[in-house]
């Protein structure tokens, strides 16, 4: 299952992309086959936009996935360098599809990898990723609150 995610954030006045860029970029791996492609919004140069594409199989836990994010963005807050409100959207792939050829191109029906995509599984799936990014989402904010109780503390 191939999940996708993309996030929106706005940069402070006065920051940079490479600002963030050294904010955000992990320290630690997820152990899986993830990619991330970041972007600057070509029509609001303080939005940066992370797309992350992660193939999730049987021998990956994918909470442990989501765990290491959570780590990492305790571990390095980005809050001196974007605003608070951040754009989560996360889904299943469900169909990669080939337009760079010149001329007509004929229908076909969704699939990745020359697969056709099962529904009745990517319906399992986002069922599943619901409750994975939920859970995942919890945690985050569990621990950001403990975080800042124990500051406090000092």
């Amino acid at each position: 299952m191939m999940i996708i995610s993309i996030l929106t954030r706005r940069l402070k006045r006065g920051k940079t992309y490479e600002d963030f860029r050294k904010a955000w970029y992990h320290t630690v791996g997820f152990g899986a086959p993830v990619k991330l492609y970041s972007a600057i919004n070509a029509f609001d140069q303080r939005e940066i936009i992370v797309v992350a594409l992660g193939e999730i199989g049987p021998e990956q836990d994918p909470m442990k996935i989501l765990r290491t994010d959570v780590k990492e963005r305790l571990e390095h807050p980005l809050e001196a360098v974007i605003e608070p409100e951040i754009g989560r959207t996360f889904g299943i792939v469900v169909s990669e599809d080939d337009f760079s050829p010149s001329g007509e191109i004929e229908y076909k029906p969704a699939s990745i990898n020359g697969k056709k995509t099962d529904f009745v599984e990517i319906a399992q799936g986002l069922a599943l990723a619901q409750k994975l990014f939920t859970k995942a989402a919890a945690e985050r904010e569990k621990a950001k609150k403990l975080q800042i109780k124990l500051k406090k503390r000092g």
